[in-house]
């Protein structure tokens, strides 16, 4: 060992109090991922083509349902489509031609002007886990999700560093009623987290009350002038628009808010089991929606969407990080940007029971996919499990963790003169180690992605510290972060308007669970 090693490794406590140091809670939100890396395009541009003129010859010949909407069938009429029923045929470059008038990209503002994000381009916003009526955790256990269980998700998206964004509906709060509890969740983003947040879909009064409650949290005008929401926007494949969802995002394009047109397939089920049959489907689905939302406003802000699994032709069940799902998700991403919009897709997505080796290889394959497929809203990037039906904490940290290796990734490799090192290279020579040298010293902190979750130390450290796997390691981290939580600050005057407004609203209807 060199003198100098020797100095180093005596000051500040040596390794236990760096390891401390390491494990100490800092809030830190990491900017929105900028891709510095080349995407992965599947298709050629013959396959594309092939794809485009299919999803057209669909929307003319085939049609799409819009169920129970009038209104939206008379706007289909004065665009020039045909409609039958609740049938409607779009002409050839007629979808496309609509859909000419969206952004390229979108700024959606959060109340903490240092965390707003850029959706679209090469950016990559990652927000959490969305829908689960159930939670998991270690002490508890598999049981249906509470407001309780809310309030703590939002606040482990707070405290994660690699999550951009607050999300939606973190877990379903089965303890409130289904017509109030959009009011409970949209006030828990607002005032627990100062991230971006989502806004509520399932029934379009719903969404006029998210507008609603971002008037008082921004004020009124901003709202109608900035994007300050995300909704997601689900079709019921194949190309069925229910009045629900249409409902929403009519109030949400109406007032420039940004909508997620995404269809939800289960290949095999929903869509052609071969890869290019479904990626046609999920053009015309989108062609179809995103140009229906410029009925409404010109510009309106929209993300195409593409969420896509594929199915366990014995059970029937869907699955997740699967090869022709990264193939969609790949190819999908090539029909966005040749749209020239925003894409979702991806996320944490798995179809394990517990956050295991299934869940891991399945998260990360998806994940992965996300980084090199162009995504630039990853919903679901931490948490999810079972499918879809479980937000897991000792997930959500896991996952949370993992996202740094993609921001990471995306930073690509600097050949600048630091990162040629050639003056370490020089100065250590043959036989020598690089602990002690210049380069080093100046470059460690920053050199390489350290995991704030996983264990690195010897056996015997590890064995005397409780012989913890990822699972205990997670759930004690949810229990630190939890611990260490503070609340954003909030201006008291908006915080109690927000109050009031919530009061009022459910004072105004009787409590409903259906």
């Amino acid at each position: 060992m060199s003198e100098a090693t020797s100095r180093r490794r005596s000051r500040g406590g040596g390794g236990a109090a760096r390891r401390a140091e390491r494990g100490s809670i800092k809030i830190e939100t990491a900017k929105y991922i900028e891709r510095n890396i080349p995407l992965f395009e599947i298709l050629n541009e013959e396959a594309l083509e092939i794809i485009e003129t299919n999803a057209e010859t669909i929307l003319e010949e085939v049609g799409v349902n819009f169920v129970d909407n009038p209104a939206a069938l008379d706007r289909w009429r004065e665009a020039g489509a045909s409609v039958e029923g609740e049938r409607v045929r779009i002409p050839r470059g007629l979808a496309r031609e609509l859909c000419k008038t969206a952004p390229s990209t979108i700024t959606q503002h959060a109340r903490n002007p240092e965390k707003s994000v850029v959706i679209g381009g090469n950016t990559l916003v990652c927000a959490p886990v969305y829908g689960p009526p159930f939670v998991r955790d270690a002490d508890g256990g598999r049981r249906y999700a509470t407001m309780d269980d809310f309030h703590k998700f939002v606040k482990l998206g707070y405290m994660s560093k690699y999550l951009h964004h607050s999300g939606g509906t973190v877990c379903e709060p089965t303890d409130i009623p289904v017509n109030k509890r959009h009011l409970d969740m949209l006030l828990a983003h607002m005032t627990l987290s100062d991230k971006p947040f989502m806004g509520s879909v399932t029934e379009p009064s719903r969404a006029q009350d998210s507008v609603d409650m971002c008037g008082i949290l921004f004020g009124k005008d901003f709202v109608q002038e900035n994007t300050v929401m995300t909704s997601l926007i689900n079709i019921n494949s194949p190309m069925t628009f229910d009045d629900v969802m249409m409902g929403a995002l009519e109030v949400y394009a109406k007032n420039n808010q940004a909508c997620i047109v995404s269809p939800f397939i289960v290949g095999g089920a929903m869509a052609p089991v071969s890869v290019a049959g479904t990626l046609t489907q999920v053009m015309a689905e989108v062609l179809a929606g995103i140009a229906y939302s410029q009925l409404i406003r010109n510009g309106a802000p929209v993300i195409f969407g593409a969420f896509v699994t594929s199915i366990d032709m014995g059970s029937g069940a869907p699955t997740f990080g699967t090869p022709e799902a990264s193939q969609i998700l790949y190819g999908a991403g090539q029909l966005a940007r040749r749209m020239g919009l925003p894409f979702r897709s991806g996320g944490g997505l798995c179809g394990s029971k517990l956050p295991d080796a299934q869940a891991a290889y399945e998260t990360a394959h998806t994940h992965n996919a996300a980084l090199l497929g162009g995504v630039n809203f990853m919903l679901h990037s931490a948490g999810w499990l079972e499918g879809g039906l479980v937000s897991s904490f000792e997930k959500f940290v896991m996952d949370a963790d993992q996202l740094g290796i993609l921001q990471k990734m995306a930073q690509g490799i600097e050949v600048d003169t630091n990162g040629q090192a050639m003056d370490a290279i020089r100065e250590v020579g043959p036989g020598g180690h690089y602990l002690g040298c210049a380069h080093t010293q100046g470059n460690f902190q920053s050199a390489f992605w350290r995991s704030e979750l996983l264990d690195y130390k010897p056996f015997e450290t590890w064995e005397e510290e409780g012989a913890r796997d990822t699972q205990a390691l997670a759930s004690q981290r949810v229990k630190t972060l939890l611990d260490a939580y503070q609340k954003p600050a909030m201006d008291p005057a908006i915080e109690e308007a927000l109050n009031a407004f919530v009061a009022e609203r459910k004072a105004s209807m009787p409590d409903a669970f259906v």
